[in-house]
Order: structure tokens, then C-alpha cells, then sequence
């Protein structure tokens, strides 16, 4: 496919058409953080992580770990885009006997590079990869998305402070920062901030930028490409249902499919932004 900036923004916007449809026709899941995740996959998945259907058994392949594992509809829709499985798989998505599980499993789909859904082990899993590269002397890089309600659990933290020690400079954690959990607004659950602040003092690389914007993104992505002895993290600033006005925001979508009727509402707001 076309890897141009323009051609992957109208991408995920025909993404965010293929969520909705997973979710209705599963009657559950995660709306509002798939919606606020696909632009950063996109770009991750099909200009950095450079994933397909030939590379993804590579050793020497680029990792993605989804932490966040409730937004893997986001990730079967890229994986689906890139031809690791098949677009009509999509609407078999938490179906009894689906391999499309509500969260990601490594083993049922190819691609998957690790099983993940209880917040805050991803990072975790993402960091012994990394390390592993270091040590098998390979080059490849780790990419890890994160959420900020899964980045109030204490494994985070610990994860940080060790690929700190590590100098796992191969290693770029992005972080959705949607500012909504299950529970409501993340600053009234546990607030977060000052969080760059916070994370540059565990001597992390710290870049922050609109996680909708498609150049932004790239370009964070490309800086955090450099190799000088420290994890680099990305905190993007994302809109949680990002595309669909009524789900824009609202932690109510966190967790609830749409209807039929909205669904159809929804699909109709998608489809205008192809035209």
C-alpha cells in the first residue's frame, strides 16, 4: 500500500469504519480507545514497525507489543490492512471459536507478538524484548503502546526505571493519552501529571506531540529512531473516540459497543471524511 502521510491518514480513517463494524457486530469491546489509537498505529505499524505478511516470523523483524490490549481491534484492522489477515476475519472479532480474542494472544494470530490485557505487563514484556536484542547483538527495535489509565499501575513504573537502567535505547514506548479510563477522566481517578516531567526524571527521551497528527507522529517516531543510550518515550495527546462526534470524549464509550442505530450514525460520520 501507499506508505505516504496523506494515503495512511485517509487509512485510518477507513479503519476507524472497520472498528465500528468489528465492535457492532460483536455487541462489545472498546470503542473510545480504538478510535484514539488508530492514527498511531498507523503510522507505527506501516512506516516504522514496517509490518507484513512476509516479515512477521523475522528475527530480525521490528516488535510491536499493544499493552493496552483492549484497543487491539485497532491492531486486527492495521494487521488486516497489511495482509496478515484476511479483512472478512474482521467481523468474526470476539465470536466463540474466533481467533480475534478480545484482547491480543500471541499464538492465535500472526503478528501478535505477546498476549496482553491486564494492564501493565506489556511494557514489561516489551522491555525483555528489547533487552534481548541487546543481547543477541541484533538491531531490530521494540515499539509498545501504552494507556494512561494502564500507566497508573505500579509495573509501569517499575518497567520504566529498569529500561532506564538498561540504557534500552531500541526501545519506544507511545502512550495514548486519551485522558479517560473505565471509571471516568484519568486526572480525577489518578492524575498523571506533570507526566513528562515525571518520566525525564526516571531519565527517559521524552517527545510530546498531537497523536492525530499524522507528520507529528512520523516525525517523533524518526527522532526516537536515534541511538543515545536512553528509552525513548512518546506521550501523544489523542481524543478518545477520536472520529465520531457523539463518541468523542465521553468515557461512557470506553467499554460499550454501539447499536445499530449508532453504529449507522457513526459509519455515516466516518464515510464523509472519505469523500
Amino acid at each position: 500500500m501507499d506508505i505516504s502521510l496523506p494515503a495512511l491518514q485517509r487509512a485510518a480513517n477507513e479503519m476507524r469504519t472497520d472498528i465500528i463494524r468489528m465492535l457492532h457486530a460483536a455487541g462489545s469491546g472498546h470503542p473510545g480507545g480504538s478510535l484514539s489509537l488508530i492514527d498511531l498505529l498507523t503510522v507505527v505499524m506501516f512506516r516504522h514497525v514496517k509490518r507484513t505478511a512476509e516479515n512477521a516470523d523475522d528475527p530480525d523483524r521490528n516488535r510491536f507489543v499493544l499493552s493496552k490490549g483492549h484497543g487491539v481491534p485497532a491492531l486486527y484492522a492495521v494487521l488486516a490492512r497489511a495482509g496478515v489477515i484476511p479483512h472478512e476475519e474482521l467481523l468474526s472479532l470476539r465470536q466463540v471459536d474466533s481467533r480475534l480474542q478480545g484482547h491480543p494472544h500471541n499464538g492465535s494470530v500472526p503478528a501478535v507478538e505477546a498476549s496482553t490485557g491486564s494492564l501493565g505487563q506489556g511494557l514489561s514484556i516489551a522491555q525483555g524484548m528489547a533487552m534481548s536484542a541487546r543481547l543477541d547483538g541484533k538491531e531490530y527495535r521494540v515499539y509498545c503502546v501504552i494507556g494512561d489509565g494502564e500507566t497508573q499501575e505500579g509495573q509501569i513504573w517499575e518497567a520504566l526505571l529498569s529500561a532506564a537502567k538498561f540504557r534500552l535505547d531500541n526501545l519506544i514506548v507511545i502512550l495514548d493519552y486519551n485522558k479517560g479510563q473505565i471509571d471516568g477522566p484519568t486526572n480525577e481517578i489518578m492524575n498523571l501529571e506533570p507526566l513528562a516531567d515525571k518520566i525525564r526524571s526516571f531519565n527517559w527521551e521524552v517527545q510530546e506531540i498531537d497523536g492525530h497528527d499524522m507528520q507529528a507522529i512520523d516525525a517523533a517516531l524518526e527522532q526516537a529512531r536515534q541511538r543515545g543510550g536512553r528509552p525513548h518515550f512518546i506521550i501523544a495527546h489523542t481524543v478518545k473516540g477520536k472520529g465520531v462526534s457523539f463518541m468523542e470524549h465521553p468515557t461512557e464509550w470506553h467499554g460499550k459497543a454501539p447499536d445499530g442505530e449508532q453504529a449507522a450514525a457513526a459509519l455515516k460520520e466516518l464515510e464523509a471524511l472519505l469523500t
